[in-house]
């Protein structure tokens, strides 16, 4: 049990120092606000209510992920996404948002409806083949192994 601890210990600490060096390179909230701004336009308030201590970090993953030039995804087929996932999960706000980008994006009402038609058709599979507990090797190797 101690050395447990110990390992936990010493984790925790490597971890919080890590975490607390990535923090020394974020902006300040104060900062973080203004570029959320300069981004949406206004900074909507479930990021202000976000906690301050990570806020600077939560918005440099979104931004980079919605943003960054090097992303292999294109923005709409990005926002497709999210909108799939927003409608299993579900989420009211994700959902409206994210069709509002896709479509901002140039998607149409029909590739709006295919991205929330294909959400559907994983979850179908997912709950028929979790449900009745095929087992895994076997459907892979129904469909080519590896």
């Amino acid at each position: 049990m101690r050395k447990m601890s110990a390992i936990a210990t010493v984790t925790a600490a490597t971890l919080l120092g890590a975490s607390f060096a990535a923090a020394q390179e974020l902006p300040s909230v104060e900062d973080t606000y203004k570029d959320i701004e300069a981004t949406f336009g206004v900074v909507p308030n479930h990021i202000k209510t976000y906690p301050k201590s990570a806020v600077a970090g939560a918005w440099a993953m979104t931004k980079g992920l919605l943003t960054d030039k090097n992303n292999a995804l294109e923005p709409k087929v990005k926002s497709l996404i999210n909108l799939a996932v927003a409608a299993q999960i579900p989420c009211q706000y994700c959902t409206w948002v994210e069709t509002k980008f896709a479509k901002a994006q140039g998607a149409t009402d029909e590739e709006v409806a295919e991205a929330v038609a294909q959400a559907a058709y994983v979850r179908h599979w997912s709950t028929v083949l979790n449900g009745m507990q095929i087992d895994f090797e076997t459907f892979k190797t129904e469909f080519g192994g590896d």
